[in-house]
Formats: structure tokens, C-alpha cells, sequence
């Protein structure tokens, strides 16, 4: 057996002259554009892609020497690979496409909490797709009539919220509908809406079952926690948005911070700044009224 001192490795006595051809060159710039890419589905397309076209212009340089076949079959087959990769993307890519107001949804409350297109998918199907359509003057829910058994999302128009007669607030798009109801019912409970919510013109909402979106909730955390922000940041904007846009038939306005619900009315609540502005003059002689 010879001795591995007796091993002698082959040195490169001179250097080729001439560049490699222009494919070859093309081939590497190709390559090195692919490993730029980002991350999700846009991102392996584009990286797919410019691996593909690299070695392409590998195999064709590789054909074109004749004492190069292996070169040949590795990057033919490197190229096979990443073309089936770039139709398996563009596949996934395309079946989670959705309409445009489901789009127009996805951009104005999960993209920016970081939702990717496949979890926004899943909450999609949970939905079916399903776009519901209200007429305008046509009830979405009835006080003490409309059982509380979904979640939903107005996605145009706008819908007047009610309760005994008395305007509240408006839902405007990309606002949940029964946020404070799903909020205040556990998932075993059953109860019906204390508010009536009536659409102003043709409206579009989204809306998802209970049972079914439990169960969505059940398998995905990520999804849980999302809805759970979202719901919960919707409520407080109604609430703040109460103080100033709810008054009952005598012009007072609600107050919903305190526990009293203390009401003072409009033109009093005029009259008290008038009278900051007046020097000697006391604002404790302004009578407040307090809801009974």
C-alpha cells in the first residue's frame, strides 16, 4: 500500500489566459440577485426565479463543452429543482388570493400586526369568503331580538347604532359590528344584542360563526391573540367615541367613565365655559344633573 507521503496533489502550473464566456458570467450575476430575495411568498419567487435563469445559463454553458457533462447534469437538474419550486410557489401564492374587499380588509387590520397570507387565509376560510350584503335602512341586528352568534367586520358603507331610539355611534368600514357583544359573552354563552344597529346605506360586512372561529382559535394561538387585540382595541374606540357623539332626546350628554353615567347637558356645558372667561364668576353655580 503506498504511503500518503508519496500522495502528490495536482497544482495549477498556469493560469487559464482567456475568460469564461458571457453565460457563465450571466449565469453567476443571476445567482447572486436570486440570494437577495426576502422572506415569504414573494420572496421565494423572486429568489426561485433568478436561480432558475442562473442555471439555465450554467447548463447551456456547460452543453457547449463537451468535456464538461457532469457540470452539465448537476446544473440541469439544479435547474429542474428550482423551476418546480417557482410553479409550487406561484400555486400557493395563487390560492391565497382573495376579492378585493377581503384584500382591502387584510391591508387595514392584519398586515400591520404581522398576519402573513397563509394564517390570513385560514382565517378567510373560516369564513368561507362569504361577503354579506345589508340594504340601506335594513337592520343588521334588532334590540333584544338578534341573538349574538357570530363576528363580523363592516367593510363599506356605514351602520347607525341605536339603543331605546337614541343614536350612540357610527360603524364605519374596517370596524367590527358586535365587538362589545362577542367580548361579553364566553364561548359557552348564548345572549342577544342590547343595541340596534340599522345601515345608513348599502353596507358589506365579513362575518364569521362562533362555534367555527373557536375552533380556529383552538388550533391557532397566534390567530386568538390577534382577534383578542383587535376586538378589544375596537370596543375602546367605541367607547371614547361615545362621550362625544351620544346624547339622549334632552340633549345630554353621556358620560360613560363615570360609574353614575353623569350627564350634564349641551347648552349648560356652553354656558360653564362661557363663564370661565368672566372674571367673579364661579362655575359651582352652574347646576349639573345626574342621571337617577
Amino acid at each position: 500500500m503506498e504511503s500518503s507521503n508519496n500522495l502528490t496533489w495536482i497544482m495549477c502550473s498556469k493560469w487559464k489566459e482567456n475568460p469564461e464566456g458571457s453565460l457563465f458570467h450571466l449565469a453567476n450575476i443571476f445567482i447572486f440577485l436570486g440570494f437577495m430575495g426576502g422572506s415569504g411568498f414573494y420572496g421565494l419567487l423572486y429568489m426561485f426565479t433568478f436561480l432558475a435563469l442562473g442555471f439555465f445559463c450554467y447548463t447551456i454553458w456547460a452543453w457547449s463543452d463537451v468535456c464538461t457533462t457532469d457540470t452539465f447534469s448537476w446544473t440541469f437538474v439544479l435547474f429542474v429543482v428550482s423551476v418546480a419550486q417557482v410553479v409550487h410557489v406561484s400555486y400557493r401564492l395563487r390560492s391565497v388570493t382573495f376579492d378585493k374587499e377581503l384584500q382591502e380588509l387584510f391591508n387595514f387590520l392584519f398586515k400591520k400586526l404581522g398576519v402573513s397570507l397563509t394564517q390570513y387565509g385560514k382565517i378567510v376560510s373560516c369564513c368561507e369568503g362569504d361577503i354579506h350584503t345589508i340594504e340601506k335602512d335594513h337592520y343588521f341586528a334588532m334590540e333584544g331580538k338578534t341573538a349574538i352568534d357570530k363576528l363580523s367586520v363592516l367593510l363599506s358603507g356605514r351602520i347607525r347604532v341605536t339603543v331605546n331610539g337614541e343614536f350612540l355611534h357610527y360603524i364605519y368600514p374596517f370596524q367590527f359590528l358586535d365587538s362589545p357583544e362577542w367580548d361579553s359573552l364566553k364561548p359557552s354563552d348564548e345572549g342577544v344584542f342590547q343595541v340596534t344597529l340599522r345601515a345608513d346605506n348599502t353596507c358589506k360586512y365579513v362575518a364569521w360563526r362562533r362555534k367555527k372561529l373557536y375552533l380556529l382559535f383552538a388550533k391557532h394561538r397566534y390567530i386568538a391573540k390577534i382577534f383578542a387585540l383587535l376586538v378589544r382595541n375596537d370596543i375602546a374606540d367605541k367607547l371614547y367615541s361615545l362621550n362625544d357623539k351620544a346624547f339622549d332626546s334632552h340633549g345630554f350628554r353621556y358620560d360613560l367613565r363615570l360609574p353614575s353615567f353623569c350627564h350634564v347637558p349641551v347648552p349648560e356645558l356652553e354656558k360653564t365655559d362661557a363663564l370661565a372667561a368672566i372674571p367673579g364668576q364661579s362655575k359651582e353655580t352652574m347646576p349639573i344633573e345626574s342621571a337617577p
